[in-house]
């Protein structure tokens, strides 16, 4: 008989330091996609709110705090990250268990949005996509979650199938990144 070792999606490949700029995986637990039914938006909210202390998010945002997080993810669906979804939601919303589905990684440190602004078109100019902003896009070639978490820090959402292809698209523009600031210091 097969014996199956667990693995996180980026074992192995993660952290990566360059140019000031660090790549690690964030292990998030539980992630929930949550879809209110139709009509049932406010009361899915206000019982988020009261069992996990965060509204559902408006469009392109989330709510919350480090550890436990509501992140939209697309028209009346948000991922409620890092805490078990409590299934009196289910009252009020389709809840779906996604958290062997996706590799969550963290760009932290002066440069990240040169970085990603190598692999999406969103603008992450802090003055537009502020902490707490997020946005569904493309990240690469893959598709991705994208939120700012702090002033130079970003969580990135990709499928599990597509984590080693997002580490090195996302090293190559770190490498990239570094490569220009060294010559830009002379």
């Amino acid at each position: 008989m097969a014996r199956l070792i667990e693995k996180s999606p980026c074992a192995g490949l993660l952290p990566l330091e360059t140019g000031g700029l660090t790549l690690d995986e964030q292990l998030p637990g539980a992630i929930t996609s949550i879809m209110p039914y139709a009509g049932q938006e406010g009361a899915a909210s206000e019982l988020l709110k009261s069992v996990h202390g965060m509204a559902f998010p408006a469009p392109n945002r989330s709510t919350g705090r480090e550890g436990a997080r509501a992140v939209w993810t697309g028209r009346g669906q948000a991922f409620v990250i890092g805490a078990p979804a409590d299934p009196a939601l289910a009252r009020h919303a389709a809840l779906t268990d996604q958290s062997d589905a996706w590799a969550v990684l963290r760009l932290s440190g002066e440069g990240a949005e040169a970085v990603l602004a190598r692999l999406t078109p969103l603008d992450l100019n802090p003055a537009v996509f502020k902490r707490g902003h997020a946005a569904r896009s493309a990240l690469g070639h893959m598709n991705a979650v994208i939120t700012r978490t702090g002033a130079s820090a970003f969580d990135l959402m990709v499928f599990r199938s597509m984590a080693q292809s997002a580490v090195h698209e996302l090293h190559e523009a770190m490498i990239s990144v570094a490569a220009r600031s060294a010559v830009a210091r002379g």
